[in-house]
């Protein structure tokens, strides 16, 4: 989609990432062809997590005790003696930052990297949580799978023994309570092709101010997965959560309109 919207194919999508897929951004066309705005949802999170019995059970708290074969084998999951961690799929940009941290933690000769298809891999974690086994996985928020393991809860992040990013980028990658996760707090936003914002100003201002809470699109998103994914039934969330916010919506849509 960033690509469409650079080209001029696609007016705008709302789900780039910053600042995890700022390269996409730029090699796209950058600033020439388009413009990042607003925080449609702030303070987006990513990281490996385990469930919370077995990190208690076996003392762990930090990626880099995956190196011991020991605590590595009691997350395999095809018989290989290595653990099993249900990753990234190629092309989204955290698998970059996973293969880099891959080496950079020193987990090849203890961890396998899998990268199918998430949401498969992420309805496997559950299930295989739920029939009581352990469990070790990526994944970002928001999203519904932290509405079924919550971090804190059923699960627990993993720390990282220090920052690792492609590019040694040096983004924030700690939780609110200080913990590095190794990975940066994203905020997710509005990319617009610069033409059509150009001919349509009451779009950008609209766009520049319109932001949802992270465990609102958390909640949907679990919706969407237990079956409510028609398009009807996806704008009915939407305007459920319209109704509950009328007035900041009818702000933002009067200040929108203002902007013509």
């Amino acid at each position: 989609m960033t690509l469409a919207v650079g080209q001029g194919d696609a007016d705008f999508t709302a789900v780039h990432w910053e600042p995890l897929q700022n390269s996409y951004f730029d090699k796209a066309g950058g600033t020439d062809t388009m413009t990042r705005l607003g925080s449609l949802v702030a303070g987006a999170g990513q990281g490996y997590l385990v469930d919370k019995a077995t990190a208690e059970k076996y003392g762990i708290k930090n990626v880099e005790q995956l190196k011991d074969p020991a605590i590595a084998k009691i997350f395999d999951t095809d018989g290989d003696g290595k653990a099993d961690l249900a990753g990234c799929p190629p092309g989204w940009g955290c698998e970059k930052v996973i293969e880099h941290q891959m080496d950079a933690y020193d987990l090849r000769k203890t961890v396998t990297h899998n990268q199918g298809q998430f949401m498969v891999m992420a309805a496997d974690v559950v299930s295989r949580f739920k029939a009581g086994e352990p469990v070790l996985y990526y994944t970002y928020t928001p999203l519904w799978v932290s509405q079924v393991l919550r971090p804190g809860k059923e699960v627990e992040w993993l720390e990282v023994p220090f920052t690792a990013l492609p590019d040694d980028a040096k983004d924030n990658t700690s939780l609110p309570d200080g913990r590095n996760v190794g990975f940066s707090v994203n905020n997710i936003r509005i990319i617009a092709n610069n033409k059509f914002l150009e001919a349509n100003p009451i779009a950008k201002r609209w766009f520049e101010l319109v932001t949802v809470p992270i465990e609102e699109v958390n909640k949907e998103n679990l919706q969407i997965n237990d079956g409510e994914k028609s398009a009807k039934d996806i704008r009915g969330h939407a305007e459920t959560w319209i109704a509950a916010n009328q007035a900041q919506f009818d702000g933002w849509i009067e200040e929108a309109r203002a902007a013509k």
